[in-house]
Order: structure tokens, then sequence, then C-alpha cells
């Protein structure tokens, strides 16, 4: 049954099943607690197992103004000090890795083991032909914008972006702008926790080869590749992904 409960100052919903380790579910950006349920289930009868909804997705309210990563992960420190969560296993899905990777940076001493897939967070480094287009692209905002072109204006911003970005509405569009400018890459040393990298080798939307620079670049970090799958890994192939988990958990429940 979902609980709601106010967490760093956003009506938060979340449920909470099983008993044992803290285990802790982080969706991905535009998803919610359910896409989380299949690895709910399987591990439920061993840990306690909590999944939530992000502010501004699911059943939660959206935050009071633009968040960026760091904001997101004080919501997470929150909601593992008000609900008294002790060393949680941290599985994340691409946007909830962003947070996962910040606050096992940051807290070091507070995360028992993470397993990340299809982990977003690297930024990439834009070819000539981007930086051409995104620069007649603010070219092109700015003087609409001068010269009163409203209507055209809108319809220019309606069109840019990515599907995410054009789904987003009102405080979650500037927050989607701030999640996917941030990069961890700078913190990824400071995750000391042992880490398991679920990646798809077809990730088109986080590319393998950031799968292989967190894998270098974490001091206790292993890469396990499901071959022909792409950014939904976890999802399309939920029986070995959870089978895979259990070998990374092996011992680690009663």
């Amino acid at each position: 049954m979902t609980e709601y409960k106010e967490i760093h100052g956003v009506r938060t919903a979340f449920d909470q099943e099983g008993s044992g380790r803290d285990m802790i579910l982080l969706h991905g950006w535009g998803q919610n607690k359910e896409m989380m349920q299949l690895i709910c289930d399987h591990f439920k009868d061993r840990f306690h197992v909590w999944s939530l909804d992000f502010p501004g997705f699911g059943a939660s309210q959206d935050p009071n103004a633009p968040w960026g990563v760091p904001d997101y992960e004080a919501f997470l420190s929150d909601f593992i000090v008000c609900n008294h969560i002790q060393d949680p296993i941290l599985i994340g899905h691409s946007f909830g890795c962003r947070v996962a990777i910040r606050y096992a940076a940051d807290h070091p001493e507070n995360v028992y083991k993470m397993c990340l897939t299809g982990a977003a967070g690297i930024r990439p480094k834009h070819d000539m032909e981007w930086q051409l287009k995104t620069k007649a692209y603010k070219a092109g905002k700015w003087f609409l914008k001068k010269t009163g072109q409203k209507e055209k204006l809108a319809e220019m911003q309606k069109n840019a972006g990515s599907e995410d970005y054009r789904n987003a509405k009102g405080v979650m569009k500037e927050t989607f702008v701030k999640v996917v400018n941030d990069d961890v890459t700078p913190v990824l040393k400071d995750v000391k926790c042992s880490v398991l990298l679920v990646w798809g080798d077809q990730d088109t939307a986080a590319p393998l080869w950031m799968g292989q620079m967190m894998e270098k670049e974490m001091p206790d970090a292993g890469l396990a590749l499901f071959e022909g799958d792409d950014h939904w890994a976890y999802w399309h192939q939920p029986q070995r992904f959870n089978a895979v988990l259990d070998i990374f958990l092996k011992g680690d429940w009663a």
C-alpha cells in the first residue's frame, strides 16, 4: 500500500515491503516506482525494499522550484533519515543513478552496495555539427525575441530539445535542463562502495562508453553487459537482471 510523507518539502509517495537490510529503488526520468516493481517483488522476501516516486513523477508532488541533481540528492538524504534507513543498497536506473552516485560519493559511510543500470550522469563531448546547431538555435531564439515574434518563438521552443524535454511540464522543464547538465564524472572516484554496473550494449541514451568510464573511475566497480539490449535492459530482461543481482548480493541477506 502506497504511503505518503513530506520529504524535503514535497509530498512524496513511496512503498515499503519486506524486512532485513534496507534496499532503495530509484527510477529513471519520466518514470515512477511501478517501473521497479519486478525488482521489489524479487527481493522483498529477503530485504526491506523501499520504492519511491521522485518529486515531479508518479504520485509525488512537483518541487516548488526547478531542482538539479544536488537537490534530488538532498531529497534522498532526507528520505533516508526520515525513515530511519541504515546503510542501504541503492538500485537505480538512468536518472536515478545520477542521484545515487552523488549520494554515495557524499555519504560513503552510509551506502552498503549499489547497482546502476543504464546510468546517466556523464556529459558527452559534442561534435562540431551539434555545436553549430546549438548556436543557430540560440541565435534564432534571440532574433525572434527581439523582433517580438511570440508565436514563432513558441513553435520553435515546442519543437526543440529531446522528447523528455518536450514532455516536461511546468517546473519540471527547467528541472530537466538542470539535471541533464549535471556531470557526475568528478565524483566517481569518491564512490567507495561496491558497484555493479548493468548495461545494454546497444544503449543510445547512455552509451556503453559511459558505463566503461564509470567502471574505470569507481574504485570498486564491475560491468555486466546485456548483449543486443538497450537503455531498458533491466526491464526487458527482468529475470536475468535479478539473477545477476542475486550473485552481486549473495550473502547480504539473513
